[in-house]
């Protein structure tokens, strides 16, 4: 496919968000809440004072760790409401294998890390984004293969084979099949004059 230009591959490095909010582990729940409300976002990533991510908070975090228990949120620091450890995946893996890799962990949130830094968060929904492009590429590489399918088979039959003329028996190097039989060249003549 590549000779053609169709890329048949879609890595998370495509369709990760980029760059990641952070907080400090030290930060207080409130300001994580803060955050993402700030920035229109459904986690923000756990990071310690060296600036290695150690875990996420989500939307869902903050109501089962904080809210459901009545706790007031500038009293739990980021640390004591993360979901730890982070789960990372790397650039330039396949799209299909973060979607995997989220069901088989029931999770909607991968951190996307290169060398050690965290360079991006991909999620279930930015996947679910790019599915009509997938299915479409998916679509687009089937017609092909099945148009040079096509083309195989046409030319396979069109390539003459040596032997006998099943209407004259005189030897061909040229016999071509007409109507089931396999003729040579003067007979196919013949038999496109008379008709």
């Amino acid at each position: 496919m590549s000779d053609i230009g169709l890329r048949t591959r879609m890595l998370v490095k495509d369709v990760m968000s980029s760059p990641v909010i952070t907080i400090d582990e030290d930060a207080p729940a409130n300001h994580v809440a803060e955050l993402m409300d700030k920035h229109a976002l459904g986690c923000v990533i756990v990071t310690s004072k060296e600036a290695k991510p150690l875990g996420i908070i989500t939307e869902r975090d903050l109501v089962k760790r904080v809210l459901a228990k009545n706790i007031k949120p500038d009293s739990l620091k980021a640390d004591e409401v993360m979901t730890t450890p982070l789960i990372t995946i790397d650039p330039d893996q396949k799209i299909n294998e973060a979607a995997r890799r989220m069901s088989r962990l029931n999770i909607r949130r991968l951190g996307v890390v290169y060398k050690g830094q965290l360079i991006g968060v991909v999620s279930s929904k930015d996947v679910l984004g790019v599915m009509p492009e997938l299915i479409e590429i998916i679509q687009e590489q089937a017609l092909i293969e099945s148009e040079n399918r096509v083309h195989e088979a046409t030319t396979v039959e069109s390539t003459p084979f040596a032997g006998y003329c099943d209407r004259c028996g005189a030897w061909s190097d040229a016999l071509k099949e007409t109507n089931g039989d396999f003729l040579c060249e003067d007979c196919r003549i013949e038999l496109g004059s008379e008709e």
